[in-house]
């Protein structure tokens, strides 16, 4: 049996979908689309029962992609689960009588934030409304699971609706008329918020703070795993297994090389060894999956308080000048803390040509948290002017590159259609089903390409090839940068951990002009090794490979421009 669960937009659908299949999902792209499913199984008592999560849709005339594959959904499934808003039940019913008199399969109508009816007021007869859709009808609360245990029961015996040759509207009207009445209340506190939230002049300063505090729990949260948890487990634990197994194994030797990478002073430095049991782990384990966690926890509470499609709405304005919609504020915001959630999270486009331009200004101009503090503590002994110059130089970078990106590409960049869903207090469970199903993600399929991005740099040291580059960039780096040859070690570290490659510029003895040019250039001529893997995974070889021409041919012109100015500057 195959269950589809088919709605409007933020409804409450995917949180009725994750009580009704548990964490063990399936995140796959639709055939032929990067349209992204969500599937899950269901046990109703001897059959295994195959759930859906279908793309939101408003109708059964499509608009987008998305909608397409609802519709398409609709043709495989053997039982159709309409989720309806409750507290916006005439909006909601015009999807919901179209599938009535379309789809001839049995039916149920779920009555979903069935607990904010009575806060707003908001009374609904179930019975007339049984009658008069000719359906199952079944109110639940997608927040405490209410309901859910009978809708399973009623999914065995559910029957196609009746012929309903009836005018929609009309029907729709009379269908409110007898079954809803409403009565007066006072505002709430959280009906102040909300409106405060999404309109000037309240709205921007409410989300320069809601961004800023997420970013302060986000590094808190990484920072402490990484200091009081994965550091101490590799320190402690981990590095006397590998110096013993580096005891057994010649250190001159290719397989030392591989798997452990270089030792300095008889030690292990994770962040330069290059060895898939040192820095292929540690990079993942230690530094990246702190972050990621971090920051889908705190994702997951801005998704299900209900603030992100606020967000999304404030920033469309701005995103649509460089060919994007608002949720483009989601990869840009998580890849500020790590780029490789920021990467990840570029699927949540539809169209090829939004997750290229995404992913892409994310690679280039969008420093990471650990980065971010390298800049500040490498340039700001030296005063927060240059720090500023450095940061305003990569949103300048940003917002051109956007541009030119925007006009050049082929392609559409559809409308940000969202519905702002009222503010609701997370629910526990599903916060963790949520990160649990991302973090499962993450070492599945993000991390096996992170392991392979480290051999392959691996295998390019142990061959010389490195070294070949630096003297082909030789001239670049002198010339046109105005860099000392040094510089290309951290250019190549750069590649693994940006963050550690411009702590490696302070040795050097640069000039601030130098060093103001060093740090911009790491930061837009390549992402690190766990990015680069990831965009390999979302882009695909050829788009990647095109987004890498751009981010060089970026970092040389930036390079040198920057370059030239400082000088002219006295800088």
């Amino acid at each position: 049996m195959r269950v589809l669960l088919v709605s409007n937009p933020n409804v409450g659908k995917s949180v009725l979908f994750s009580h009704l299949t548990g964490a063990r999902v399936l995140a796959s792209n639709y055939p032929g689309t990067t349209v992204e499913i969500t599937k899950g199984f269901l046990k109703l008592g001897d059959i295994r029962a195959e759930v859906i999560d279908a793309p939101g849709t408003y109708g059964l005339t499509p608009t987008n992609k998305a909608e397409e594959v609802a519709l398409e959904l609709l043709n495989q499934a053997d039982v159709i689960v309409n989720v309806v808003d409750a507290t916006n039940l005439e909006r909601n019913l015009s999807l919901t009588v179209d599938l009535l008199q379309r789809v001839k399969k049995p039916f149920i109508v779920v009555l979903n934030m069935w607990d904010e009816t009575k806060h707003k007021g908001i009374d609904i007869d179930i019975e007339k409304l049984k009658k008069l859709l000719g359906v199952k009808v079944i109110p639940t609360c997608g927040l405490t699971g209410q309901g859910v245990k009978e809708l399973v029961e009623k999914i065995k015996t559910a029957s196609p609706p009746k012929d309903l040759e009836k005018e929609k509207w009309s029907f729709i009207g009379k269908i409110i008329e007898r079954v809803q009445k409403l009565s007066h209340r006072h505002h709430t506190i959280w009906d102040i918020l909300e409106e405060v939230s999404v309109k000037p002049p309240w709205a921007y300063p409410i989300a320069v703070a809601i961004v800023i505090l997420s970013f302060q729990v986000i590094r808190f949260v990484g920072e402490g795993l990484i200091n009081y948890v994965f550091a101490p487990l590799f320190t402690n634990f981990y590095t006397p297994l590998i110096m013993k197994l580096s005891f057994f194994i010649r250190k001159s030797s290719f397989l030392h090389s591989i798997l452990i990478g270089k030792l300095g002073g008889g030690e292990i430095d994770y962040s330069s060894a290059f060895g898939l049991l040192t820095t292929g782990l540690y990079v993942p384990i230690a530094m990246v999956l702190p972050y990621v966690f971090s920051f889908y926890l705190v994702l997951g509470v801005l998704e299900d308080w209900g603030y992100l499609p606020r967000l999304a709405i404030l920033a469309d304005r701005a995103f649509h000048k460089v060919g994007l919609h608002g949720y483009a504020i989601v990869p840009m915001v998580l890849g500020l803390g790590c780029n490789v959630p920021g990467a990840l999270s570029t699927r949540l486009f539809e169209e090829r040509r939004e997750k290229f331009i995404a992913a892409t200004l994310v690679s280039i101009a969008v420093p990471c948290m650990a980065q971010s503090a390298m800049v500040i503590g490498v340039l700001g002994r030296l005063g927060g002017q240059f720090v500023g110059i450095v940061f305003l130089i990569l949103f300048l970078v940003w917002f051109i590159l956007g541009i030119i990106l925007n006009r050049f590409l082929k392609g559409e960049s559809p409308e940000i259609l969202v519905e702002i869903p009222p503010y609701r207090l997370p629910s526990l469970k599903a916060l963790y089903k949520k990160l649990w199903i991302r973090l499962s993600w993450f070492f599945s399929e993000a991390l096996p390409y992170v392991l392979l991005g480290v051999l392959f740099v691996n295998i390019l040291y142990y061959l010389k090839i490195i070294d070949f580059l630096a003297v082909i960039f030789s001239p670049i780096m002198t010339r046109i940068w105005g860099l000392p040859d040094q510089a290309i070690g951290a250019l190549i570290v750069g590649f693994l951990r940006k963050d550690v490659a411009v702590g490696m510029l302070r040795p050097l003895n640069l000039s601030v002009r130098q060093l103001i040019v060093g740090v911009t250039i790491l930061t837009i001529y390549f992402p690190c090794v766990a990015t680069f893997v990831v965009l390999l995974r979302e882009l695909k070889i050829k788009d990647m490979l095109k987004s890498i021409a751009i981010m060089l041919s970026t970092a040389l012109v930036v390079g040198g421009v920057v370059n030239f100015i400082l000088s002219l500057l006295k800088i």
